[in-house]
């Protein structure tokens, strides 16, 4: 590595990629922050406005979406759908996962296989079926209806990936504690889950990420305004027709990521160690 020790070749082999890197990643975000502050004449008026830079800066756009939308309540129905959904699938997951990994039993190495290729399944297909259970046990329209059909896509995933993060625990660890009288219950929750820490991490921001950002099933289970969760909310409510609001949009857009974005700074040394399973023995 000694060619990056001088500055000219840090600054073409590392910093200016980066830099190109973060411009297209951050991007998106500085062009919904930018577009929520100004005004409509300021918007479609490119010719005497920058549109990569706002002037006369406007709370018009934030006011209309707080206070004349269902804005609130979207978010409270995607906070509470999320946080449901990804504990439900957690739950699930790390027992499917623990069992499938540690008990010996006929199938247990295909059933990784079979667990993975359900999540290959595209929701287009899985919402059909599903939508005729959520009918016929009257969960149509409300919150119930997402926070269980969700857990239909999130578990294979999370059952994958937790499957991977406890095969690299050692399993002399369990044996000790075998020969100690220790239940499997006693095992899984004082030895296994502290150590799967960082893949529970990951594990859960993935399903919370799916959650939060979810569209078909939203759209197709949930049809009143008060109901709804942001990304169906700010596209079905903030579109007229032919008419976009684009200030209000993006500012449901920023507000919506925003979270999301938060959650991933927090967590992301967790998230890549709980992909690469970093446990040693």
């Amino acid at each position: 590595m000694d060619y990056l020790m001088s500055w000219p070749r840090k600054l073409i082999t590392i910093y200016f990629p980066l830099a190109i890197f973060g411009f297209v990643l951050l991007f998106p975000f500085y062009w919904m922050a930018v577009t929520t502050f100004k005004s409509n004449d300021d918007i479609y008026d490119y010719e005497r406005n920058s549109p990569f830079w706002v002037w006369n800066p406007t709370l018009h756009n934030v006011k209309k979406l707080l206070f004349e939308t269902s804005y609130p309540e979207w978010l409270w129905n995607t906070i509470l759908v999320s946080v449901s959904s990804t504990f439900i699938s957690l739950l699930a997951s790390v027992l499917a996962a623990y069992a499938a990994e540690r008990l010996r039993f006929r199938g247990s190495r295909w059933f990784g296989l079979t667990v993975y290729a359900a999540y290959l399944v595209p929701p287009s297909i899985l919402f059909i079926p599903l939508a005729t259970m959520v009918y016929t046990l009257g969960l149509f329209d409300s919150r119930w209806a997402l926070i269980l059909t969700y857990p239909t896509f999130l578990i294979p995933f999370c059952t994958w990936l937790l499957m991977g993060y406890f095969k690299s625990i050692p399993f002399e660890l369990e044996e000790c504690a075998l020969i100690d009288g220790a239940t499997r219950w006693q095992i899984l929750t004082k030895i296994v889950l502290p150590l799967a820490v960082p893949g529970l991490i990951s594990a859960g921001i993935f399903a919370f990420t799916l959650s939060w950002n979810e569209f078909i099933y939203a759209l197709t289970f949930v049809s009143s305004s008060e109901n709804k969760t942001i990304p169906v909310g700010v596209l079905t409510e903030l579109v007229d027709g032919d008419v976009y609001h684009w200030g209000s949009l993006m500012a449901g857009a920023l507000f919506g990521s925003l979270p999301v974005a938060i959650l991933y700074s927090f967590f992301v040394e967790y998230y890549v160690s709980g992909l690469t399973g970093a446990i040693k023995e």
